[in-house]
């Protein structure tokens, strides 16, 4: 069976954005974060997203496929993005533009696709995506980019899990920036 792998990045006191929705923090230029989501992305057949966080996700991606305006790293995200099929699980959202992205309007379907054989599924994803998946059991690995900041506010990580989760620590990893890359098995 294939795994759900959660990846996130957060402040030191769990926020995964700022109070005004601030992302830059999370954003920033490092070799050593690139190198952990690019070791990520090996193992990966299907990113799954949320409805809140595709379509700046698709704008901002699908924006540097036409015009390469990023980082390096962004730039090649993009190119490496736009072979990966998208699942995008919204009740709500009407289309998507990427020709790589569908929608699927059912947490079931999600579950049926796990069972399939292929490489790992990414989710990427706010916070309601993340809980969503986790209070269905779907979650098998959580990897947490720390940031070396405290936003004193913000969204927070897990603020829709419903019950107590117990994790396994499976690699811990600081990072010249100042960053600790943990991975997490809730397979306990």
């Amino acid at each position: 069976m294939r795994k759900i792998i959660a990846a996130l990045q957060t402040s030191l006191d769990g926020f995964i954005e700022g109070p005004n929705g601030e992302l830059d923090w999370a954003m920033a230029e490092d070799q050593e974060t690139w190198s952990s989501i690019n070791d990520t992305l090996d193992t990966v057949d299907t990113i799954i997203l949320g409805r809140k966080m595709y379509p700046e996700y698709e704008k901002y991606w699908l924006g540097l496929l036409a015009n390469p305006t990023g980082t390096k790293n962004e730039n090649a995200y993009a190119q490496r993005a736009d072979k990966i099929p998208h699942v995008v699980l919204s009740t709500t959202l009407e289309n998507v533009s990427w020709n790589t992205a569908r929608i699927v309007r059912d947490v079931v379907e999600i579950r049926k696709m796990k069972q399939q054989s292929g490489k790992n599924m990414l989710a990427l994803g706010g916070a309601t995506l993340i809980s969503s998946l986790m209070n269905l059991g779907l979650i098998d690995e959580i990897h947490l980019m720390i940031n070396p900041l405290v936003l004193g506010r913000g969204k927070s990580l897990f603020k829709d899990v419903e019950e107590r989760h117990s994790l396994k620590l499976v690699q811990t990893k600081p990072l010249k920036s100042g960053k600790v890359s943990l991975i997490y098995s809730t397979q306990s």
